[in-house]
């Protein structure tokens, strides 16, 4: 594939994972990072979320471990993860495992405050 194929094919799903994360993170300003900041620091392919720094792959075959060492390397102190898509298969989600856990951990510590509260409310 050409340079600008491959490169409109990135951008293309660049888009489409905006989309997604509009779709499920409505209350964050999610759009397209593009190039540089002006002091000169990367911004991450997805921008917007305050937790994740958002790198997205899509290639013939794509470096799943070079992609998640982009976003470790570039972050600016968010978790980092990289979205990667090879062609004719769905895409998916590399992260490192400590910052997984950290997310189930948080999700779930969430889940028990809430049920808590709802308990709470109910006795009397």
């Amino acid at each position: 594939m050409s340079g600008t194929k491959s490169r409109n094919k990135g951008h293309g799903f660049e888009r489409d994972m905006v989309k997604l994360w509009r779709k499920y993170f409505p209350q964050h300003p999610i759009r397209r990072g593009l190039g540089q900041t002006r002091t000169g620091n990367e911004v991450c392919d997805v921008e917007g979320h305050p937790q994740f720094w958002i790198e997205c792959k899509r290639h013939k075959q794509v470096g799943i471990r070079a992609a998640l060492r982009q976003a470790v390397r570039d972050t600016d102190s968010r978790m980092p993860l990289a979205i990667c898509k090879d062609d004719r298969r769905e895409a998916i989600i590399v992260m490192r495992l400590n910052d997984f856990m950290e997310v189930i951990y948080e999700k779930q510590a969430q889940e028990i405050s809430e049920s808590e509260k709802t308990n709470e409310g109910g006795e009397g």
